[in-house]
């Protein structure tokens, strides 16, 4: 990792915990013309819940073993609701690990991007991009896997209902297939 990597990640951490005290002392106060029809896309997110994780132990290998393991999940709103941090622990068998999951609207393109920083390897990963429609979200975004491009999507479906379905696949080709290798069900903590 080179120094401006490292520190442009200390820097959106730091950020991150900063926006996070901020928004649990502070008042929330709308900015006269800041509101874009998407302060409340996350709302249904928000608070803290247990987490049922499955997930596949290759990706793109071809594995059909899956391994099933529990978590928790805390989001909170930023930005007046334009954005979100979201503070995770993910209980794997071979040991539990602490992630976050950073997002925000962007006004000029109408879409989210979300962001993910690892404590296993805290960098912070290319973001996925994307919304809400018909009752689910749907995000993608380029990544790689093993040193290969790969096409990454995020589906929410199920969102306001009391067990909200997050899933991640990857393709290989381009989007043409899609191989899902992570899902997890929430319920209120």
């Amino acid at each position: 990792m080179t120094d401006r990597t490292r520190r442009g990640a200390i820097g959106v951490a730091l950020t991150v915990a900063g926006a996070a005290a901020v928004a649990r002392a502070a008042p929330t106060v709308e900015a006269p013309g800041a509101l874009t029809g998407h302060e409340h896309d996350w709302d249904w997110l928000v608070g803290r819940w247990n987490v049922r994780h499955h997930r596949l132990n290759g990706r793109l290998t071809g594995s059909t073993d899956w391994q099933e393991f529990s978590g928790t999940s805390m989001l909170w709103l930023t930005l007046g609701g334009l954005g979100t941090v979201d503070d995770n622990v993910i209980g794997l068998p071979d040991g539990a690990y602490r992630a976050v999951g950073v997002r925000a609207f962007d006004v000029k393109t109408g879409q989210w991007a979300i962001w993910w920083l690892d404590e296993r390897n805290p960098v912070i990963e290319a973001p996925v991009f994307g919304g809400f429609a018909d009752g689910g979200g749907t995000f993608m975004g380029d990544d790689t896997l093993r040193g290969r491009p790969i096409k990454v999507r995020y589906l929410w479906s199920d969102i306001g209902s009391a067990s909200p379905r997050w899933e991640q696949a990857f393709s290989p080709d381009g989007g043409a297939t899609w191989e899902t290798n992570w899902v997890m069900h929430l319920t209120r903590a």
